[in-house]
């Protein structure tokens, strides 16, 4: 797959010696899915150097973007894809690609502010919550979601929220009687369509163009999703974490290190490529920028799908240095993101089944809660929620 990836890059960056740069304005991107299927997203050429990418509310700067003969790379910040594509008077052509998975997906981009195509007025509203069931062709696969739906005349936005994080910001409309949300992040590029009445729908979710997952969903607004707090857990007989892995220095760190005694300690478990871990680590690195001096510590532990150790280094500092990251983050495990792989490395933990994990530790070094998966900003009330929930018993540990 390598030897592709390198085959793809020369045969775009020597197709002609002409130099082009992108023109400003806004573009209709698209990604080619399964079932040829079309996931469109909006970005929005600033300048040839300045792109934004819109996903609902979300802005994404990207302001990577290079140029060789006719073609551009435009790498989307902190994740490792990126988009390489020949630049015409047509608009743009190429793949976007994320190497440590092997991905390889189609795209093109023309001038235009369209999300999806609006056929026929929408036939059905869908604001309001939704229980949702994926993997419904399978009974050993198959998990819960809540849907977040808000509808003014055909344009929908929202997200899934699941007992492990969300889906993110997702945008589209309804057509008919169909429904159609994208997002793409440079890390995540989703894509949800499906046939709705008022008060059910039945679909199909793709992720990239590797994974497709069925799904159902009804209208419940009472609706709430099984509690998060006791999925992780200590295993019997411990009520302490132990732990030594290397910062970008090969210093090795643990909880036994005086800088963390006698303190409160947040405990990430995390990866670079997670955007719900880009979430958490927005929120955390300015929580903690605001209360360090308060004898409080953020510790990450990062579990890479880098394919060696210094690639894995050079992407959390990217990530660090995109959102100002000031607590350190180790390197647990890398080449995967395999969570039986990551269990190995804290076997006192039950399981670990999501990324990102919480664990907060108290002033004596006894873990007091653990908090699977995040909900993001794009879930509304529960970020709000859940910083208020975090803030709170923070301050509780710290009192004691």
């Amino acid at each position: 797959m390598k030897i592709l990836f390198t085959f793809l890059l020369a045969l775009l960056l020597t197709s002609c010696s002409k130099k082009t740069k992108l023109e400003s304005g806004v573009y209709r991107a698209q990604l080619k899915v399964q079932d040829n299927q079309q996931l469109p997203f909006i970005m929005n050429v600033i300048n040839d150097s300045l792109i934004e990418i819109y996903n609902a509310t979300e802005v994404i700067t990207v302001d990577e973007i290079s140029y060789k003969n006719d073609s551009v790379i435009i790498k989307t910040p902190v994740f490792e894809g990126y988009i390489i594509a020949k630049v015409s008077k047509k608009g743009l052509t190429g793949s976007f690609i994320k190497e440590s998975y092997d991905m390889i997906i189609p795209f093109k981009a023309i001038k235009g502010s369209e999300r999806f195509k609006q056929n026929t007025n929408a036939k059905h509203t869908i604001s309001g919550n939704w229980e949702t069931v994926f993997n419904t062709n399978s009974t050993t696969k198959r998990y819960v979601a809540k849907a977040v739906f808000n509808q003014t005349n055909n344009k929908v936005t929202g997200t899934f929220k699941t007992t492990t994080g969300d889906y993110r910001y997702l945008e589209g409309i309804v057509d008919g009687d169909s429904l159609k949300l994208s997002t793409f992040d440079g890390s995540r590029a989703f894509l949800f369509v499906a046939k709705i009445t008022d008060s059910t729908m039945v679909g199909e979710f793709y992720s990239g163009n590797q994974l497709k997952k069925p799904f159902i969903a009804k209208l419940n607004n009472a609706y709430k999703l099984p509690s998060t707090k006791n999925l992780t857990y200590l295993k019997e007989g411990f009520d302490a974490l132990e732990f030594s892995f290397p910062d970008e220095n090969n210093n090795f760190i643990s909880l036994s290190d005086n800088r963390f005694q006698h303190k409160v300690v947040v405990l990430q478990i995390m990866g670079s490529w997670c955007p719900n871990c880009l979430d958490e680590s927005k929120f955390l690195a300015k929580y903690y920028e605001q209360h360090k001096m308060e004898n409080i510590e953020i510790l990450a532990l990062a579990f890479e799908v880098a394919k060696t150790k210094e690639l894995a280094f050079k992407r959390i500092k990217r990530l660090q240095e995109r959102i100002g990251i000031k607590y350190p983050i180790l390197l647990a495990h890398f080449g995967s993101e395999n969570k039986i792989e990551a269990h190995k490395k804290l076997p006192m933990l039950n399981h670990i089944i999501s990324f990102p994990t919480t664990i907060f530790i108290d002033k004596k070094g006894k873990v007091r809660k653990i908090h699977t998966g995040f909900s993001g900003p794009a879930t509304g009330q529960n970020y709000i929620d859940f910083k208020n929930e975090f803030e709170a018993y923070i301050n509780t540990l710290s009192k004691e």
